[in-house]
């Protein structure tokens, strides 16, 4: 099995975007390239959309790589070795899993539209179940059987309504949501490789997802799944769907984490109520305080979908002679800057040490838009700088 190179993010210069459009891979040189530049040290999905922005194609980003690190300060660097990439395509390929790439018409039109989306995805499965309706179902892994029948029921009856269903493959309310929508179409978004089932008890189902559903992931291929690797995986749920139906979830938990994701991406967010006194509930009754909608029933789900405009609903085909429009969509634009980047990452790190501060609190001390800081701290987070603990309270790593 291939071992995957994680990618660092981070920036290492500050470009500025120019008016170069985002052409997708179109050879097999150029997929090499692309993802050569995205497995390179310190750059991240940011910055792969910087480096394109500036030089037309990541052919000429990874020419210019090198230079542009050492004079942010980065000695001795090395892009992603040729060897490392022809490895992961060579798995990829033994394995059946295929390359959706920004850009590309097979790519989740949808995933695109979010501030930061992934810039290569594998798949391995259906992947006409992207075209279609999707609505996540996500929740507790400690889940009550109340919670697993109401994840069966909502992920059963959506699916019979020609939603398909996203979720993460979690133990719980994930795996349940999944077993239920196997035969309407399901898809399992990983937070490792798309090859690396996890967890492990979730092997047998993880295979019928591929042969029925559909396994996604932005990971390398072979990677195995670590804590910082989630709130990534947890965008790209809410980023695929149309609505978020949160079941079970505690106060800080990953769950109430895509259930934020999605409503900074403009998702609509359903929450099923439970006992104040159930800390498994304390995630949902907080998101129906703050103006997610009440879910009893999958009606609710459909009534409120229904009446909700879709730019990307299925189209029906008008004329078999009309040519596919080659107009791409433009790649996302960071307006901050690395210097401005750096310095909010030094704030952090200048107000926490090793006791834990909540989120919150820390926050509040750095006056600063708290979206600004709340992806600053998941990249953070994911670079292995930061450590969140049990309660979402956050540390510093020494």
């Amino acid at each position: 099995m291939v071992k995957g190179q994680e990618t660092e993010s981070g920036s290492p210069v500050d470009l500025f975007p120019s008016n170069h459009p985002l052409t997708p891979p179109q050879s097999t040189e150029d997929r090499v390239s692309w993802l050569r530049l995205l497995r390179s040290r310190r750059v991240g999905v940011t910055t792969f959309f910087r480096l394109m922005n500036e030089h037309g194609s990541a052919a000429d980003a990874l020419d210019v790589l090198p230079e542009i690190a050492q004079a942010a300060g980065e000695q001795d660097y090395q892009i992603c070795p040729l060897p490392v990439v022809e490895q992961e395509l060579d798995w990829a390929a033994k394995t059946g899993a295929v390359m959706l790439t920004y850009g590309s018409s097979d790519y989740p039109a949808r995933l695109a539209d979010i501030p930061d989306p992934p810039p290569i995805l594998w798949a391995l499965g259906d992947t006409s179940l992207l075209t279609r309706f999707p609505t996540a179902i996500v929740g507790a892994r400690n889940a009550s059987s109340l919670g697993l029948r109401m994840s069966r029921r909502l992920s059963g009856e959506l699916g019979r309504e020609g939603q398909v269903i996203v979720s993460g493959l979690a133990r719980g309310i994930d795996t349940a949501a999944h077993q239920a929508a196997l035969e309407t179409g399901t898809i399992a978004v990983f937070a490792g490789g798309v090859d690396v089932v996890y967890p492990s008890e979730n092997t047998v189902l993880g295979e019928e997802i591929a042969r029925a559903g559909l396994r996604l992931s932005e990971a390398p291929m072979g990677l195995s799944p670590q804590a910082r690797h989630f709130p990534r995986r947890n965008r790209i749920i809410s980023g695929l769907s149309r609505a978020v139906v949160v079941v079970e979830a505690a106060a800080k938990s990953g769950s109430l984490m895509t259930a934020e994701m999605a409503l900074e991406q403009g998702r609509e967010v359903f929450a099923v109520p439970g006992h104040p006194f159930d800390a498994r509930s304390a995630g949902c009754n907080r998101l129906i305080r703050d103006g997610a909608t009440l879910l009893r029933g999958p009606q609710d789900v459909l009534s409120v979908l229904a009446e909700m405009p879709d730019a990307h609903a299925p189209q029906p085909d008008m004329s078999e002679n009309v040519a596919e429009t080659e107009q791409l969509p433009a790649p996302p634009v960071e307006t901050r800057t690395l210097a401005e980047t750096l310095q909010l990452h030094q704030m952090i790190l200048d107000r926490l040490d090793t006791a834990p501060l909540p989120e919150d609190q820390l926050i509040r001390d750095l006056s600063q838009p708290a979206s600004d800081v709340t992806s600053e701290l998941t990249q953070m987070e994911m670079e292995g700088a930061i450590l969140r603990g049990p309660g979402g309270v956050l540390s510093r790593k020494h």
